[in-house]
């Protein structure tokens, strides 16, 4: 079996909810971000990819259910590129690489292109169809921006509460406090506002529109003002919009590729993809999946945490990420370490493509071997994804 490699990465700036990218389509973000990608590969004839793999959470409205083939048709790409649309909410964008990163590894292709989408602002309403012709009565049109909709009957009412309310019962399971949550928030936007400012995501980042920087980064974010925000699940509560990721629009891509592909695509490869892992538990601790998710993983690359020098975890919420950072007993100091989904943003279907180039960068940057990538998934699922720098720029570690 073929090793798969990821050759280049690429995304747009992740906007606010009905802010600066309020206005682009998700087919158009997600094309943007296969031409992002695929110009820092110039030498590659585009009718060489064998597949694109991409994730998409929502799929209701102009995503157009297969949101990766309308990306490759709109980017200009050969019609013969084929393309597919894979849904693991949160975690669609990592799970496209997962697909795509055993494509090559079976030999179906060499050269595979994975990423996500994820508009938002854009998500439709819906209305279910009548059970009978001509009703009389009001039908009510269901948002499908985030969480669950139209939900069976026959689901236990424990697994269907909201995403906040799931993260308010794992503060009080690990007992962590409001003042902890929003130091970690206050760190993601510090941190973040920092990469940006060193010129960090210069090369990873494609402006869209009039938007060159994510729009969500607080640079003026402190404890103190965050501690001034109330609640936004329960009257009592210690999640707030301060120290939970935003609504969010964008899109992510990443090349990936066999070893042997490296002459046909033009560049060397960054990192290897040296294990996988996938994990579920009970929907309403779903932030806290991804503890085993990252033990599967590296269990399966053959390291252990010892061996890990940068992690990067999807923060959905401060308090799951914080539950999840000292359950692995990790040093936090190399966890998100340009800023995380509090600051950035987290366009679902987005987040994991974004996960996987930052990672990819700052194992260089920080010349360790081994990283991690990890996201945990509503209704009771995480992946996560181990990382080998392979460029030059690695230490003997």
């Amino acid at each position: 079996m073929s090793d798969a490699y990821l050759y280049a990465a690429a995304r747009t700036p992740f906007g606010r909810f009905g802010g600066a990218l309020a206005g682009v389509r998700p087919d158009d973000l997600a094309a943007t971000a296969l031409t992002g990608v695929l110009a820092k590969a110039p030498g590659l004839d585009p009718a060489a990819i064998g597949d694109v793999v991409w994730g998409n959470a929502n799929g209701a409205g102009e995503d157009n259910r297969n949101v990766g083939r309308m990306a490759v048709l709109l980017a200009g790409l050969p019609v013969s590129v084929p393309a597919t649309t894979v849904n693991r909410l949160c975690g669609s964008s990592l799970d496209a690489a997962v697909v795509a990163s055993r494509t090559l590894e079976s030999g179906d292709a060499d050269v595979v292109v994975a990423g996500g989408v994820e508009s938002m602002s854009r998500a439709p309403w819906v209305l279910p169809k009548p059970d009978r012709a001509f009703p009389a009565r009001d039908v009510t049109a269901v948002s499908t921006t985030l969480g669950w909709r139209l939900v069976n009957p026959a689901m236990p009412k424990e697994w269907t509460v909201s995403l906040g309310e799931c993260n308010e019962q794992l503060q009080g399971e690990f007992s962590i406090s409001r003042e902890r949550q929003d130091a970690f928030a206050a760190r993601s936007h510090r941190l973040a506002a920092a990469a940006w400012d060193e010129g960090f995501y210069d090369d990873l980042v494609l402006p869209v529109e009039d938007l060159a920087r994510d729009e969500g980064i607080r640079p003026g974010t402190d404890p103190g003002r965050l501690a001034a925000l109330k609640p936004s699940f329960r009257p009592d509560g210690t999640i707030t919009a301060g120290n939970a990721s935003p609504l969010s629009d964008g899109a992510s891509a990443v090349l990936l590729g066999t070893g042997e592909a490296a002459g046909r695509i033009g560049l060397a490869p960054v990192a290897r993809i040296a294990g996988r892992g996938v994990h579920a538990v009970e929907p309403q601790r779903f932030g806290f999946a991804p503890v085993e998710a990252a033990e599967r993983a590296l269990r399966r690359a053959g390291i252990g945490w010892g061996d890990v020098g940068a992690v990067e975890l999807n923060e959905a919420f401060a308090v799951q990420s914080l539950a999840c950072v000292e359950a692995w007993g990790v040093d936090p100091e190399i966890v998100n370490t340009r800023g995380g989904a509090i600051a950035l943003g987290h366009p679902l279907g987005a987040s994991g493509g974004r996960l996987l180039g930052t990672l990819a960068k700052v194992l260089r940057e920080r010349r360790e071997r081994w990283g991690l990538a990890a996201i945990c998934i509503g209704v009771g699922q995480a992946l996560a994804v181990v990382l080998e720098n392979v460029s030059d720029e690695v230490g003997q570690g």
